[in-house]
């Protein structure tokens, strides 16, 4: 729930500390005419300038603008100064997309941007978690919080469907924790490079991760599955493919997150098929020998 923002209150103790209206619109870089907007009540701070103002007026956040309820996502980000568009130097990703859409209720965070997050707004996973319920409007104490979020075992009826999204999904949740996702100049290139000729530009891929674009031809789907490291099959209107990739990113996140064994234990390799059950012993075997750069066993 959104602070509260009394902007006379905020004049009557500006006025207090001895500071003119110019002092507080410089030191939270706005302009003059701003402040006397928000004092008489004609417009309202954006949420993350609140711990900052109440810091130039000398009070306590909490004190200065309280909240009635607990947080969500974008209460804990805006207590922490953070603008959405900061939030992707947090992630690691080009946009502020994947927190967007979990402050929106769209779409849950991918498990590598948990601990980023909540440490970069000075919580637990735990409480992070508990805020992004909220964000999709449930009851966050009675829901018990996991570091890898629901959305990555979510049923088939929940999983991205068209290519737009099937590209934003792998963007946000592929790859390795700490590593960036590729650009869309790097994606025209892996796909030109399977196809052995230029049959895309960094802004044709644009094109597609944006849903501005829907024609796509078998070599660029190859291409993409490619780059992605991914089946074919995923960029085709097939459910259960799609299930069967995201049930994989899911095991990956959890070897990363050392928790192989605590997977298993809950179940989530149930829904695997044999082809990929027997890649994933593979895997196993390789991470027990320590083949694998990362994981627990490799020196």
């Amino acid at each position: 729930m959104p602070r509260h923002f009394d902007g006379s209150r905020v004049r009557a103790v500006r006025r207090a500390a001895d500071l003119k209206q110019s002092e507080v619109a410089q030191a939270l870089r706005v302009s003059d005419t701003a402040v006397a907007s928000w004092e008489l009540g004609h417009s309202t701070p954006d949420g993350e300038r609140l711990p900052e103002l109440a810091r130039v007026l000398g009070k306590g956040l909490n004190d200065l603008f309280p909240r009635q309820g607990e947080p969500d996502l974008a209460d804990l980000r805006c207590d922490a100064g953070y603008s959405q568009y900061q939030t992707k130097e947090i992630t690691k990703t080009r946009s502020a997309g994947p927190v967007a859409n979990a402050e929106r209720g769209r779409r849950r965070l991918s498990g590598r941007f948990v601990q980023p997050l909540a440490q970069a707004y000075g919580v637990s996973v735990q409480e992070l978690l508990a805020a992004q319920e909220r964000s999709f409007g449930n009851d966050a104490h009675t829901c018990e919080p996991e570091v890898v979020p629901k959305e990555l075992t979510a049923p088939a009826s929940a999983l991205p469907r068209s290519l737009a999204e099937k590209i934003t999904y792998l963007l946000e949740n592929h790859g390795y924790p700490g590593a960036l996702p590729p650009t869309d100049e790097e994606i025209a290139e892996s796909i030109n490079a399977n196809a052995g000729s230029s049959v895309i530009s960094a802004a044709g891929v644009q094109a597609l991760r944006t849903g501005s674009e829907t024609r796509v031809t078998s070599t660029i789907t190859e291409g993409l599955a490619k780059a992605f490291d991914v089946s074919p099959m995923f960029f085709q209107p097939n459910d259960e493919v799609a299930h069967q990739v995201v049930e994989g990113l899911r095991f990956l996140a959890s070897i990363h997150q050392g928790d192989v064994l605590g997977l298993a234990a809950r179940g989530a390799a149930g829904g695997l098929s044999a082809e990929m059950l027997t890649a994933i012993n593979d895997l196993v075997s390789d991470i027990q020998h320590g083949k694998i750069p990362g994981s627990r066993s490799s020196g």
